[in-house]
């Protein structure tokens, strides 16, 4: 499993110490590394294993994010060379600076789905990458899991909601999502929060107003609006909804109507209004009717104590929503 039939010369590698251990930092081109790692799975005989079986869907996600090209970049590998791997410098002047000669496979620590990935890619599309590694010359079985389970549990990703905010400039819904939390003029300017994390009066984060605005834009002619059109209809919608129930919106604690069951519903049924409100041909857009709609709702008891303390998750959302149109276009149930 972890012998090479015949060494291997990666060139340009830079040794150097991190935290007392060698390391190496280079290339390689993706058929090599495909074959100079291996992986130890969790059910290893010995007992020393630790890795998951391979998602498939990761790794044809991440096949997927490299079909897009040039912008498709992505963090080295990480390896344990298990001092299997030796380095040589180019000269005494330069003695960081190097080949390395492996004299049998790495286990490969971190970058398991980005390999399949990799692997994916270079056969459906017969071309070739250069894949980015940080090689550590020698851990003990112990210490390798130990790093692996740092990696796993300690380090923790960024979160939805603050990729959505990163991708505000590429991706429409994204743009929409932040500027409803940016704009002073917004009903969620001072209820949202950009990074996720949920605070005293910050309960809505900005990957649940996305989701939002998923049911929100549903309908095939609003969807395709412009981000400028879509974040107008939102405010006047949600400002209409909090002009009419200012002490629920932002009372939190004994009023649902801002907690995400209640705002997927009002989307649910927003989008239903705007399919109204918005002509065919997107030239049109009936602010007037938003109004007269919302207005029908005067007397929603949105209390936390009442029927509402029962819905729960999307099919709550979908019942809810079915209640509200029946209120707000009374026409639609005729």
């Amino acid at each position: 499993m972890s012998t090479l039939l015949k060494q291997h010369v990666i060139e340009n590698v830079l040794q150097y110490k991190m935290r007392g251990k060698v390391a190496y930092l280079g290339h390689v081109a993706a058929s090599d590394a495909l074959q100079i790692t291996y992986v130890k799975p969790y059910d290893l005989p010995s007992g020393k294993g630790y890795q998951r079986p391979v998602d498939s869907k990761r790794a044809n996600d991440f096949a997927l994010y490299l079909s897009k090209g040039d912008n498709s970049l992505f963090t080295p590998i990480l390896l344990n060379a298990e001092s299997k791997w030796d380095f040589v410098p180019y000269d005494k002047y330069r003695p960081s600076y190097g080949r390395l000669i492996c004299k049998d496979k790495a286990s490969l620590m971190d970058g398991q789905h980005r390999l399949g990935g990799i692997k994916r890619y270079i056969q459906e599309t017969n071309s070739e990458i250069s894949i980015p590694f940080l090689a550590l010359h020698y851990l003990d079985e112990d210490e390798e899991i130990q790093l692996f389970d740092t990696i796993n549990t300690k380090a923790k990703g960024i979160g939805v909601s603050l990729s959505r905010y990163l991708r505000r400039h590429s991706d429409d819904l994204s743009w929409v999502a932040t500027e409803l939390i940016l704009r002073n003029d917004s009903p969620f300017y001072n209820i949202g929060t950009i990074t996720g994390k949920r605070n005293a009066g910050r309960h809505v984060t900005l990957q649940n107003l996305y989701k939002v605005l998923e049911l929100l834009t549903k309908d095939i002619h609003v969807s395709s609006l412009t981000k400028e059109e879509k974040l107008m209809l939102s405010l006047f919608y949600f400002n209409a909804l909090k002009e009419n129930f200012n002490q629920e919106w932002m009372d939190y604690q004994d009023h649902r109507l801002t907690h995400i069951v209640c705002l997927n519903a009002l989307a649910i049924a927003g989008s239903e209004i705007f399919s109204n409100v918005v002509s065919t041909d997107k030239k049109q857009i009936d602010y007037n009717r938003i109004l007269k709609y919302v207005k029908r709702l005067k007397r929603f008891d949105w209390s936390s104590h009442g029927f509402l303390k029962y819905i729960k998750g999307l099919s709550g959302s979908k019942t809810l929503a079915s209640d509200l149109i029946a209120q707000m276009i009374p026409e639609k149930t005729d």
